[in-house]
This record gives C-alpha cells, sequence and structure tokens, in this order.
C-alpha cells in the first residue's frame, strides 16, 4: 500500500502555551481567527466538545462565495502541549484525516508544529496546505 500523504507546517506564535492552546480549544476564541487566508470574518461557527472522543464542527464562508464546514473527533487532548482530531469535510465525509498540532513553550513565546496526515491524495494535501498556511496567518495575526 502506498503512504499517504501528510505535511507539516511550524509556526512561532507570540503568546504563551497556554493562550495558543485556549485558542484552538475555545469556542469563542477559535471563531475569532479559523479559516484560510479569504475567510470572511464574522462568518465563523464553532461547536465543540473537546474532551477524547468528544466532537467538533466549524462552518465559515470565503469571499468566493464558498460556504464550508468541517468536523471530527477529538483523539487525544494533552493540555496545554497537543491536541490530536480527526479531519472531515462535510462535502467529502468518507475522507477522514488525522490533525495534530503539538506545542512547545520557548519562553512567552509557543511553537506550533501542525501535522496533518493520512489524506486521500496529494491534490489533498495540496488544497489543505494552501489551507493551513492561511489558517496559521491569520493565528498569528490574532496574538499580534
Amino acid at each position: 500500500m502506498l503512504a499517504q500523504p501528510s505535511l507539516t507546517l511550524a509556526r512561532r506564535l507570540n503568546a504563551p502555551i497556554a493562550r495558543v492552546f485556549e485558542a484552538w480549544t475555545d469556542p469563542a476564541k477559535i471563531i475569532r481567527w479559523f479559516g484560510p487566508g479569504h475567510t470572511i470574518d464574522g462568518s465563523i461557527a464553532a461547536d465543540m466538545d473537546v474532551a477524547v472522543g468528544g466532537r467538533f464542527r466549524i462552518r465559515f464562508k470565503t469571499d468566493d462565495g464558498g460556504s464550508h464546514e468541517v468536523g471530527g473527533e477529538y483523539l487525544e487532548i494533552v493540555p496545554p502541549q497537543r491536541l490530536v482530531f480527526s479531519w472531515a469535510w462535510h462535502s467529502t465525509p468518507e475522507r477522514v484525516s488525522r490533525v495534530t498540532v503539538a506545542l512547545r513553550a520557548e519562553g512567552d513565546v509557543t511553537l506550533l508544529t501542525l501535522t496533518h496526515d493520512r489524506f486521500f491524495d496529494e491534490a489533498a494535501r495540496d488544497g489543505h496546505a494552501r489551507g493551513w498556511t492561511g489558517t496559521l496567518d491569520r493565528l498569528e495575526r490574532f496574538f499580534a
């Protein structure tokens, strides 16, 4: 069997680790930054049961007229260092991949490493690489 494509992105965020972890796990915070670069501010909604086995659903609109919904299940939660969850778009629920958000404190700065693996194909990986890059740009601005 061929290995499934994956991607890894890293960022240094100007915030302490606990605040970065909270940005990923508090629905009131995630709606302020989540989504690719062309997400319409104010269009993000999040339903989150942040517990192992709990589910999440995030919806947002983009400036090209698109409406998007993604969801999954929390697989591992180690506050404030690690969050692992399954990931599937509402439009392709059979394509389940996995996201790992690893955080490491470096003083008042946090090193975030996002690994998204188990992609259906390279095109899915490449699209998510663009989406996550824009999303992490928005997260950086959230802490600016």
